[in-house]
């Protein structure tokens, strides 16, 4: 039984929707921290729709946010539970992104995913195995989980922008070239990539505008 994500919005500037942002908030967060970026994005993205659901569970290392699955090393999990919760997460975030494409009436290509560090290795795991490609992936400090199985289980190979502080201290900046390697591999013709320089983890304003760019040119939003 999938969980159903409570999800906070800004609507499309114009009034009239044509495409939809899904923010995927990091662990011990919640929607409402990313949903803040709908501001200065909607400026240029009019006709879109923001999402930023919270993650299914009560965050043990951050009582007050949310996670998508656990953290053994900060959380105290074992690697199993880390795995099956997982694993539990892309089947509830599988079903919101169904449920949002019927609700708000739009095709996959009118949808992308934005990723906050856990919420970036979510859009990275979710995206490639859905049958039809959403129109874009944008993932802000996070990594790629279990690379090694992508290049059998990806079905679709949305074009994917990966964007990383060169002073981030929770997630290494190497998880970039990293991700960027094994989605090649796996056969994903656009990967993208920008370094914020003397950014830690989190979002600088450098790394916004290319996400907007990549928002516009790639998923022509």
């Amino acid at each position: 039984m999938t969980r159903v994500l409570t999800s906070g919005r800004k609507e499309p500037a114009s009034g009239e929707l044509r495409s939809v942002v899904i923010f995927l908030h990091g662990y011990g967060a919640n929607g409402a921290d990313l949903l803040g970026l709908a501001d200065p994005l909607s400026e240029h993205l009019p006709d879109t729709l923001f999402l930023a659901p919270d993650a299914p569970e009560a965050c043990a290392g951050a009582p007050m946010g949310f996670q998508w699955f656990p953290i053994p090393w900060i959380d105290g999990s074992s690697q199993e539970e880390a795995e099956a919760g997982m694993v539990r997460a892309a089947e509830d975030l599988n079903a919101y992104l169904d449920s949002v494409m019927v609700d708000e009436d739009v095709l996959p290509e009118q949808v992308a995913l934005f990723g906050f560090s856990q919420g970036t290795m979510m859009s990275l795991h979710v995206a490639p195995r859905r049958e039809d490609a959403v129109a874009g992936v944008v993932g802000f400090s996070g990594r790629l989980l279990a690379p090694e199985l992508l290049e059998d289980e990806a079905v679709s190979f949305p074009p994917v922008l990966l964007v990383h502080g060169d002073h981030d201290d929770v997630v290494p900046p190497q998880s970039l070239p990293d991700a960027a390697e094994a989605l090649q591999k796996a056969g994903f013709k656009e990967v993208f990539a920008h370094i914020m320089k003397g950014t830690a983890h989190g979002i600088a304003p450098d790394g916004l505008g290319v996400a907007l760019a990549f928002l516009r040119d790639k998923c022509g939003f």
